[in-house]
């Protein structure tokens, strides 16, 4: 019996039986997964956006933090009901075209076998699989948009009660379920410090990506600027994967446009800015213990997406962060870096 009260408290031991405990009531909520998700993600961006304006302005929070949500609610609000609709037209377009491009043959020798490499693949079929399941996606804008009110109205609670949410919730630590609430404390301090951060990383990284996609665009004559940018910046929330993905129509749009010579163009467009990111803003961004081999990221965008679909490109990344902050995995050869500069200075 001893030894089995000495199991129990054991801090692992608990830590263990307290995540598996988390992991089932997430499980159980899994229905919920998309107002969960949407709610932390607009509570984190949010209040790092509140705090970088309140180092630079004296105001009081709450109006700061009334104005925050107006505005995105007022351009999301925008976005949904002028432009995704437009932006499901022109993806269903986009495929018309892709078949037509792939079923004609061409004067032009290199095209004639890029497009028989594409067809022994049968790269349409697996094109028009994602595609369907992102315009389902889109179509289904009532139920989208509802998931985001509502996690728009929680983290704006959230934002307003913070101080008295904080106090609330640290009076378990005095509690009969004290063990509880400090495995619960860690794991969410590791998931907000990992799982938060990567996530405010890779918005700002598809925001800066889709800006100067934009312009590039813009200076190459493209149409439908907008419904572009859209689609490069919700693309562009895939990391790594999401500007490789975002060459295929700017690939099609750009030859129906300029021939091959557009074609040559958004290559170059699309390597300066993959060299941006993996260059400057993820090392400016993300610190080494986030910085996955390119391998290990296109696997877990693979597994992430089978199992949990959108969502799994998207969270699967930060998801891997956090595990692997919990598990204590670093990279030995950035922590090394700072004694040998320092030993050699």
């Amino acid at each position: 019996m001893k030894e089995l009260n000495s199991f129990l408290q054991n801090r692992s031991v608990r830590r263990v039986g307290v995540f598996l405990l988390i992991a089932f009531v997430l499980y159980l909520l899994r229905s919920q997964m998309n107002i969960i998700l949407l709610t932390f993600i607009f509570s984190y961006l949010i209040t790092r956006l509140e705090n970088f304006i309140l180092r630079r302005i004296s105001i009081y929070r709450q109006i700061i933090v009334l104005l925050l949500y107006v505005v995105i609610a007022a351009v999301i609000v925008f976005v949904f009901v002028k432009y995704i609709p437009v932006l499901a037209d022109q993806i269903n377009q986009l495929v018309k075209f892709g078949n037509h491009f792939l079923t004609t043959d061409s004067n032009n020798d290199f095209i004639n076998y890029i497009i028989g490499l594409a067809n022994q693949f049968d790269i349409m079929k697996y094109t028009e699989q994602g595609v369907s399941m992102i315009l389902t996606y889109l179509t289904n804008v009532g139920t989208v948009l509802m998931n985001v009110f509502i996690a728009l109205m929680l983290s704006l609670f959230f934002s307003l009660g913070k101080e008295h949410l904080i106090s609330f919730t640290n009076q378990f630590s005095t509690s009969k379920i004290a063990f509880i609430y400090e495995e619960v404390k860690f794991f969410g301090s590791k998931f907000v410090a990992t799982f938060g951060k990567v996530i405010e990383a890779q918005f700002i990284i598809a925001l800066v990506n889709a800006v100067l996609t934009t312009i590039a665009l813009w200076i190459l004559g493209f149409p439908q600027l907008m419904t572009l940018s859209i689609m490069v910046f919700l693309l562009g929330l895939i990391p790594v994967a999401g500007v490789i993905i975002s060459l295929v129509p700017l690939t099609i749009i750009g030859y129906s446009i300029g021939g091959l010579e557009y074609i040559f163009y958004i290559l170059i467009v699309v390597i300066i800015i993959h060299a941006l990111e993996s260059y400057v803003l993820n090392p400016k961004l993300m610190s080494a213990k986030t910085n996955l081999p390119v391998f290990y990221t296109f696997i877990i965008l693979i597994f992430g997406e089978h199992f949990f679909g959108i969502w799994g490109l998207i969270v699967g990344i930060p998801v891997v962060m956090f595990f692997l902050d919990v598990l204590g995995v670093t990279n030995q050869e950035e922590d090394e870096q700072p004694k040998d500069t320092i030993s050699h200075t």
